[in-house]
């Protein structure tokens, strides 16, 4: 069974009866930082008498969980004296196109971030990735989360956070303008004329890198088509990717462009450099829909905004199957080791280190995430609001480009961010992600 279809079978019984934990990942601002100065190599040759064995690992974590990710490695370089790690922190999206590169180079880290799912599949698929089945203690993470790093009956990484996909908003200008968090689209729309008449943005997108407007075409799909429009498209089991719900979420999002719900040239901001962010800082747009690594990078750039700052979800669509509960995300990160690595032992103890109980904690005490680890507590008021949806939700769907294959996960956010530049109709976009599912997927 594949990694989609366990997903749907087990989510409503993990969320319920697992102590919940969860999320993070999405945004990651330009820049590296090293621990310690080494190779880039995948580990070092054999080594001599006094030599250190050296470790590589690559992670897209920003803000305070950047910092708690270096704190950990430098524990454990303390904890293991003939080990030395470089780690290095690189922009998703920069991220997503240098990690392939390695990999068929043949020059990967010894560790890496991944997303789980389709993409982490690709890797493990060429043999890529090192089977952990057993060296780790799988009991201590959340069913729903190690699923997306199983495949046919392997574990090929742990998960230490999950991500979910929610507005973020300032709270002093929704007061100001007499608003309140919508519970169904008609309010949003309501909300967004509202905005509009007194000269602000209502909604703040930088979609240049294309994956921020594909946010807001999976939550449409599903709130007017429900929970299984894209499994049943996915899985071929009767649905298709032209399905009338994919049609009509493409038209509402060019209904939102014309209805002047995002900020001024949206399609050509950049999220990593912050160009969207700022606007909210500033008091210029009111709102942002973004994964929960959201909260982090706040922390991180403009601290004093966190005050302003109120979450809700994306709201239901009247006459739509999906429910207002139903949530976007995904698991962020799952670090995994790579085949190549020359030492496996210390590998799998830091993939331990980085996927810790301890760690976990820390997330969630200092960085406001909701993590896939169990048995963590919550006190930070923003990982408790995101843990209550997730307790609430009977179904998460994971982002669509980290399930597809790579090439028909490009044309999705291709095919999406032309919706949102009206230079496609959402009928050609769905024929050609149909069309596409077809050649890749089977009839």
């Amino acid at each position: 069974m594949s990694a989609m279809k366990k997903w749907a079978s087990i989510l409503v019984s993990v969320l319920l009866i697992c102590s919940l934990a969860a999320c993070g990942g999405g945004a990651a601002n330009s820049g590296s930082s090293q621990n310690s100065p080494s190779s880039s190599d995948s580990g070092s040759q054999a080594v001599s008498s006094g030599e250190k064995k050296k470790l590589t690992v690559w992670y897209i974590d920003t803000g305070k969980r950047k910092e708690l990710i270096e704190e950990t490695i430098q524990e454990f370089m303390k904890a293991h004296p003939d080990v030395e790690v470089a780690a290095e922190q690189i922009a998703n999206d920069t991220y997503k196109t240098k990690l392939p590169v390695a990999m068929g180079g043949n020059n990967p880290p010894d560790i890496f971030h991944s997303w789980g799912g389709g993409w982490l599949k690709e890797f493990v698929d060429a043999g890529q990735v090192m089977d952990v089945t057993g060296k780790i203690d799988a009991d201590s993470y959340l069913p729903a989360a190690l699923n997306l790093a199983t495949f046919d009956g392997k574990l090929y990484g742990a998960p230490l956070a999950m991500s979910l996909t929610l507005f973020f908003y300032n709270k002093e200008m929704f007061e100001q303008y007499g608003l309140e968090p919508p519970k169904t689209y008609d309010d949003l729309l309501n909300i967004i004329d509202t905005l509009n008449a007194n000269g602000i943005a209502p909604i703040s997108m930088a979609n240049k890198t294309k994956w921020p407007g594909a946010l807001w075409l999976i939550y449409l799909a599903n709130r007017v088509g429900g929970a299984d429009i894209f499994n049943a498209a996915f899985e071929r089991r009767g649905g298709t990717f032209d399905d009338p719900a994919f049609i009509k979420a493409g038209e509402m999002i060019q209904e939102l462009v014309d209805r002047n719900a995002f900020v001024t040239g949206f399609n050509g901001l950049d999220y990593d450099t912050g160009q969207s962010r700022q606007f909210l800082y500033t008091g210029k747009a009111a709102m942002e829909l973004q994964t929960s690594g959201y909260l982090t990078v706040v922390r991180s750039e403009m601290p004093e905004f966190e005050s302003k700052m109120g979450i809700f979800g994306f709201p239901a669509v009247e006459g739509g199957l999906g429910k207002a509960t139903d949530l976007v995300g995904g698991v962020s990160p799952v670090f995994s080791i790579s085949s190549q690595t020359k030492y496996p032992d210390e590998a799998v103890e830091l993939l331990k280190a980085l996927t810790s109980k301890e760690l976990a904690q820390r997330y969630v005490d200092e960085a406001g995430v909701v993590v896939a680890v169990k048995d963590v507590q919550y006190n930070d008021p923003f990982a408790i609001q995101m843990k209550e949806f997730l307790e609430q939700a009977e179904f998460l769907q994971p982002f669509y480009d980290q399930t597809l294959p790579p090439e028909m996960a490009e044309l999705h956010k291709d095919t999406t961010q032309a919706l949102f530049g009206k230079s496609i109709t959402p009928e050609e976009a769905a024929r050609q992600m149909e069309e596409a599912a077809q050649s890749m997927l089977g009839n």
